[in-house]
């Protein structure tokens, strides 16, 4: 992809930070949009987000951040969305159908949106008229966090278009970003939100003093289920046990940088949903995952005892340690 490439990140967390630091290695100009006013004059002031990942530091003359959405996209052959799933339907409410109709849209937001109980690439088409062709997916194993230290980590790009990938995937290459192409668009967003409903059942198990015996044992079956799901979803040939899948599974599980992992040890330490919530100060996908995932699987009717228990214990209130019980005896 051509640096002139003109392109727009949508998004003010530590994702959308993350890309605009990994595309400045590539381009000429990034225009990053952001609904905090006092966090864009600070950028502009002080070249770094003073509220996500306050140790990168921008070279202004390559961003241009504003809090004005069309500006920032109406100019971009590509859209990436950064934005988390639960506000992304209020933040295109009124935007013009029209305007994201004939670009390339990425989504970087590895979560659902609740008002239509739709991965991004549906919404993206379904609403702006996009077609599947111009939508991707940018997905992990990759934490904001160690991309903001520049530590080694891959990134896997997803479309059909295997052209739009590939450019996609050159555009995201640096030093210490490895990427990798999938043409499985809806399997790979799929289990990106799935996994951050097992993070909180990994940490809701955490909280309630499971070992890592047990971990292994939960993501064992977990990876499972997301297999059974997405083939019934989506039946196409795919390798669940690629980092795509597995990869991203494991480490928002683990990683002590994991935001839904983080908000299920809280449910484990007897934490309520508001208060869990509150304390974090930070969305976790998971959260809103859970429950549309509930709703879809009314028509796939596939087994998914992991997510049914992490859906009655934040939405139907039924205490962790009951329910963990109850879960050890449906493992294998």
């Amino acid at each position: 992809m051509s640096e002139k490439k003109k392109i727009a990140v949508i998004g003010g967390g530590s994702w959308a930070t993350a890309l605009v630091k990994i595309l400045c290695n590539n381009v000429t100009s990034v225009n990053w949009y952001m609904r905090n006013e006092g966090a864009v004059a600070h950028i502009i002031k002080y070249r770094h987000n003073p509220n996500y990942l306050q140790s990168v530091e921008f070279d202004i003359n390559k961003i241009n951040v504003s809090t004005d959405l069309k500006e920032m996209i109406e100019p971009a052959d590509v859209v990436i969305l950064a934005t988390p799933s639960a506000f992304l339907h209020d933040l295109f409410e009124n935007f013009p159908v029209k305007m994201l109709e004939d670009k390339v849209v990425f989504s970087a937001v590895k979560g659902i949106i609740p008002e239509y109980n739709a991965i991004p690439a549906r919404f993206i088409h379904k609403t702006f008229n996009t077609p599947y062709d111009n939508i991707g997916i940018i997905c992990g194993p990759c934490h904001a966090e160690e991309v903001a230290l520049e530590r080694l980590s891959y990134l896997t790009i997803a479309c059909q278009d295997e052209d739009v990938c590939e450019d996609m995937a050159e555009l995201l290459s640096c030093r210490y970003i490895k990427t990798n192409v999938s043409d499985d668009l809806f399997g790979t967003e799929l289990s990106a939100v799935l996994k951050n409903v097992y993070s909180i059942a990994s940490g809701i198990c955490a909280g309630l003093g499971y070992g890592d015996n047990f971990q292994a044992v939960l993501l064992s079956n977990a990876i499972q289920e997301i297999e059974n799901f997405i083939d019934e979803v989506s039946p196409i040939h795919r390798d669940v046990m690629s980092s795509a899948y597995l990869g991203d599974l494991l480490v928002t599980a683990y990683s002590k940088f994991s935001r839904n992992r983080s908000f299920g040890f809280m449910i484990g330490k007897g934490y309520s949903v508001k208060t869990a919530q509150l304390e974090m100060d930070m969305v976790a996908e998971g959260y809103y995952a859970t429950k549309s995932v509930i709703e879809i699987n009314k028509k796939f009717q596939v087994e998914m005892p992991i997510v049914e228990a992490v859906y009655r214990i934040l939405y139907e209130k039924i205490s962790p340690v009951i329910e963990m019980r109850i879960l050890t005896d449906k493992l294998s």
